[in-house]
């Protein structure tokens, strides 16, 4: 007897939309391939603003693929739509600031229990072992607390740009699924919880878990597949 697959949730779908898309640029990018390099220009102005402020940016956050019913699920609402493309805009050009002039590190790299690649857990990183950072802290509380998405982007904003410095990396798909989540009633709570969870998740053995090793690869790699089920990876 052939048990049914559940349809994709909506947060899951723009998890999925946004891995594919962020991975394809990011290996255009490390490739020095013209296209991908000026679409990341393109995109990292958009990091902290509006989606609807860059028409420029509208080809490259495109949601088409929402638009159509998907492994049996329905098509989305209009509301449903805004959100993920609001949230979709927020992932991919923060990832774009994230990955700017990072030649051979992946910036944006799955998550799973072991390695957990959240917001959390990416604060928690860039702190020292054993110790807990109070300004680093505070700016994942002030993101947590951001009263609309375009704070929490910009606030956000700020948390990346110092990711870039040390190179850790993040999961910008599990990212655009909770800035979808974000936006749903109950939504920033739940995103809080899953930013703590990954915080605490998070083991000073994994201090360098993402960085570019000596080589010029980084010490994990980057996936398509990013239907996240695992809280652990928040």
């Amino acid at each position: 007897m052939t048990t049914a697959t559940a349809p994709p949730t909506v947060r899951q779908r723009v998890e999925q939309l946004a891995g594919e898309r962020i991975t394809a640029l990011q290996r255009g990018y490390l490739a020095d391939e013209a296209k991908a390099v000026a679409a990341l220009a393109r995109l990292r102005r958009g990091a902290g603003r509006e989606a609807g402020q860059l028409p420029d940016l509208w080809n490259l956050v495109d949601v088409t693929p929402l638009h159509e019913p998907h492994n049996g699920a329905q098509a989305l609402s209009e509301r449903e739509l805004v959100c993920a493309e609001d949230a979709l805009h927020v992932a991919l050009t923060l990832w774009a600031l994230h990955q700017q002039s990072r030649r051979e590190a992946k910036m944006h790299q799955s998550g799973s229990r072991g390695k957990p690649r959240g917001v959390g857990a990416a604060v928690r990183r860039m702190m020292k072992p054993g110790e807990i950072d109070e300004p680093l802290r505070k700016r994942l509380v002030r993101a947590g607390t951001a009263p609309d998405l375009t704070a929490l982007a910009q606030r956000l904003r700020d948390i990346v740009l110092l990711l870039r410095r040390d190179q850790f990396p993040l999961d910008y798909a599990l990212l655009a699924g909770q800035l979808y989540r974000w936006q749903q009633p109950g939504g920033p709570d739940d995103v809080r919880r899953e930013w703590g969870r990954s915080f605490h998740a998070w083991h000073e053995e994994d201090q360098n878990a993402g960085r570019q090793t000596p080589g010029g690869t980084a010490t994990n790699t980057d996936t398509a597949d990013t239907t996240h089920t695992d809280k652990d990876a928040s």
